[in-house]
């Protein structure tokens, strides 16, 4: 064998990494400014600028954010030639006409705004989005009235507007100017509201000040990615004025939805989807005749007299409530995921607190947009604890308003499940004032101009219960209950004695049958032999057909009679004799 070198090859010493990458274009490679790993350009890019050690979402700018959340090649830009003029002369270290052109060089925009009209999913939208790297996404005059003009041009062209928000807030270069730019922007969207069509915000890192106290806040569904820090006053600002160190997590996405202010945290790869849906909805019919009854219908349906009864005939009021109380009987979610053709969740009362005791949310039923708000008792015991049981606090309410006013402003139906102990009795919810939370409820709900139907599947327990039970059409399963107290509260009260809660129970007429004949319940809806526990599907299967049949029935009806017949329904309860 010959030991020669062939002279065709040549030895080449080992590199290291760091010597390797000399070699490749700066732009190539960049960090993650989180953990720090090394992240290959390109393939940064595909994965729409999400790290994939850690998951940090890197900044993104307006046109990269288009190819995020819109389909492909849809979207058309308005009104591109808008700039800001310079009215108050300013003149830092820079002129601002001058700071002005360094920014347009640097990101080929003339401003921090762009909107314009895009699909997604298919559904066209009008769509605001803004850039950071403008001047920190700052909104001045061209801002403002980007977002002004697209909302005007959503409530025009009836479809939904979205905005993606990324922002230091108001650009103090153009002083009061930029500052009024929130009162126009929320009042822009405000006519957008009174016109039907949703708005909603996405918040990308970050949001602070004037933006965040407009227009990214004043919407419908709020989104957020993971990551994003919002608020209105900057955590620097508020530390050097209250001289605390502000706590962990502070500001970001968790703690927003944890104080109720925004709706969901959504990955940047589903935002897409997310919003697709909640666009979808909103294109959904609003309009539908009943569905044709069936034999089983007929069966379930009464309008008045002797409910149906099932297999093994009557129960008494007592064994009414065992089986409304039953451990394996099926609970919201459930009952939600079955009868429902899709469900986004919406959270939060934008005031202080997301309670999971009150599930609410968009849905559609037989293609139909609906509105769906339930109590939410949760399955097993730690889930249980952390939904208390189904038993809301004036925070939950406050998120059932907000869900009913969305469904009136948009022209969808309500359909709310209820199945309560009752409203929650603690410190806290005084503090929060459930009385008033309460109140609030039975009052829009009276006056709600959109169809309200109600289903209680389970236990209905007083105040609390009958929040979400104001309709115009109310159905009870057949072994529901619903009851100004609990059995064990009135024998405690009135008969002294705890004990006597099975005859308290049937002194009450809390059953299903109990209220039809009342003239409270409208409709009891049968459940499988042995209870709703037996067969939660054949359970979920009688609800949908009942929920579906009233929907349609109410759906041509004229809105000003139905509120005048829900106000004399109101008005006709009770029982007294005139002498």
């Amino acid at each position: 064998m010959s030991m020669h070198k062939d002279p065709g090859t040549v030895a080449v010493s080992p590199r290291t990494l760091a010597e390797r990458l000399d070699d490749v274009p700066a732009s190539t490679w960049t960090s993650c400014p989180q953990c720090q790993l090394p992240l290959y350009g390109p393939k940064l890019e595909r994965m729409l600028r999400v790290c994939p050690g850690c998951g940090h979402h890197l900044r993104l700018s307006a046109v990269q954010r288009l190819d995020a959340i819109t389909d492909v090649g849809t979207f058309a830009e308005l009104d591109g030639g808008l700039r800001s003029s310079d009215p108050l002369a300013f003149h830092d270290s820079t002129p601002y006409p001058a700071r002005l052109e360094r920014m347009r060089e640097r990101t080929g925009r003339p401003d921090a705004a762009l909107y314009g009209t895009a699909a997604i999913g298919g559904r066209r939208v009008a769509l605001c989005l803004l850039d950071f790297a403008f001047m920190g996404g700052s909104m001045g005059s061209v801002v403002g009235e980007k977002v002004a003009r697209a909302a005007e041009l959503a409530a025009e062209e009836g479809m939904p507007l979205v905005t993606c928000s990324s922002s230091g807030g108001a650009r103090m270069q153009e002083g009061i100017l930029s500052l009024l730019q929130m009162a126009k922007t929320t009042a822009a969207l405000r006519r957008l509201s009174t016109a039907g069509q949703p708005h909603i915000s996405v918040l990308t890192d970050p949001v602070y000040g004037g933006v965040s106290a407009s227009f990214a806040s004043y919407a419908d569904v709020i989104l957020a990615e993971p990551g994003v820090r919002a608020g209105f006053a900057g955590p620097r600002v508020i530390e050097q004025t209250i001289r605390q160190k502000l706590p962990d997590g502070f500001q970001t996405a968790g703690f927003l939805l944890r104080n109720g202010h925004i709706d969901a945290i959504v990955p940047r790869a589903e935002l897409h989807g997310v919003l697709a849906r909640i666009v979808d909805f909103h294109a959904a019919p609003r309009v539908r005749n009943p569905a044709p009854a069936t034999a089983e219908d007929d069966a379930g349906r009464r309008d008045g007299g002797e409910p149906p009864k099932g297999p093994e005939g009557p129960v008494d009021a007592w064994q009414a409530v065992q089986l409304a109380r039953h451990p394996d009987r099926p609970r919201a979610d459930e009952y939600i995921e079955a009868v429902f053709d899709d469900f986004v969740e919406l959270r939060g009362d934008r005031m202080t607190e997301d309670d999971p005791a009150i599930l609410g949310g968009l849905a559609r039923l037989d293609g139909i947009a609906t509105v769906v708000i339930a109590h939410r008792k949760g399955r097993g015991t730690a889930e249980a604890v952390a939904c208390n049981f189904g038993m809301p606090h004036p925070s939950g309410y406050r998120k059932a308003r907000r869900l009913m006013e969305y469904a009136e402003r948009t022209g969808v139906p309500l359909v709310t499940l209820v199945d309560t102990p009752g409203a929650y009795p603690g410190i806290r919810a005084e503090e929060g004032n459930q009385s008033a939370a309460i109140a609030d409820n039975l009052a829009v709900l009276s006056q709600l101009r959109v169809p309200v139907v109600s289903a209680i599947t389970g236990e209905g327990g007083s105040g609390g219960a009958l929040a979400l039970c104001v309709s115009d059409h109310l159905m009870m399963l057949q072994h529901a209950t619903l009851s100004v107290i609990s059995p064990e509260g009135c024998a405690s009260i009135l008969f002294n004695d705890a004990g006597q809660a099975p005859r308290a129970a049937n002194a009450l007429r809390l059953t299903a049958r109990d209220l039809m004949r009342l003239g409270v319940a409208d409709e009891v809806v049968p459940e499988p032999a042995g209870g709703a526990h037996t067969d939660p599907e054949g359970a979920s299967r009688r609800l949908r057909r009942a929920l579906r049949h009233q929907l349609g029935r109410l759906a041509d009806a004229s809105m000003d009679e139905c509120l005048q017949q829900r106000y004399l329904r109101l008005r006709a309860v009770g029982s007294m004799v005139e002498r």
